[in-house]
């Protein structure tokens, strides 16, 4: 097992979650395969599954920073509009924006990057930094969701698919039930990546049902 070495100049939790990077056997075959993150596998997992990613689609990355999602999608063929409050250096066939999601201007820059034409995935793997406290984590995280969830029914072609990292127990049940009436089945999925001593999991609504007035 490896050791940080430097231990006494940085906080206990920072030493446990280098620790835990360094024996991480996710991050080191990410950088063995070339991928941005460990985050990769569990799109890469979540898709083996399910098989949401398909050649010629537009897919939307909320939370792209560094970009292990965004390689996955591209990599399948798929034409990737991202964004992230991080930099994040380029990947072919991805157009990235560097800006807050909560920004009012935020949704009309990814539609006007659409081109008008939709999404066929909206994906999301936001999340605040967390404070310990799971209750005020829980709610910080499910605003994202929420706020990811409003954009997506707004942009989902029909048939369309929405995905968001959720912690604790899940989706909220209003949140839930929404899913339940707007897409034809949602399930929740927690990847073999996703360390077990995670609460995070994946939410995931297929089969959208674009509303018409």
């Amino acid at each position: 097992m490896k050791k940080v070495t430097d231990a006494k100049k940085r906080k206990l939790s920072s030493n446990l979650w280098l620790e835990r990077q360094l024996n991480d056997p996710y991050v080191a075959k990410a950088q063995a395969e070339g991928w941005r993150s460990r985050a990769a596998y569990k799109l890469i997992e979540i898709d083996e599954k399910i098989h949401i990613l398909k050649s010629g689609q537009t897919v939307v990355d909320l939370g792209a920073a560094p970009g292990g999602w965004s390689q996955v999608a591209a990599k399948k063929g798929c034409r990737v509009i991202a964004l992230d409050l991080l930099e994040m250096d380029d990947v072919p066939g991805v157009t990235f924006f560097q800006m807050d999601f909560m920004d009012d201007t935020a949704p009309e820059m990814l539609l006007d990057a659409m081109g008008g034409s939709g999404a066929d995935i909206v994906m999301s793997d936001m999340a605040h930094n967390t404070t310990g406290h799971k209750n005020t984590d829980h709610i910080r995280i499910m605003a994202l969701v929420e706020s990811a969830y409003e954009f997506a029914i707004e942009v989902l072609k029909p048939g369309g698919v929405f995905l968001a990292k959720v912690f604790q127990g899940g989706t909220e049940n209003d949140v839930l039930a929404r899913m339940k009436k707007d897409f034809k089945s949602v399930k929740h999925i927690k990847p073999p990546a996703s360390r077990k001593d995670s609460s995070e999991t994946y939410v995931v609504a297929m089969g959208f049902r674009r509303l018409t007035s």
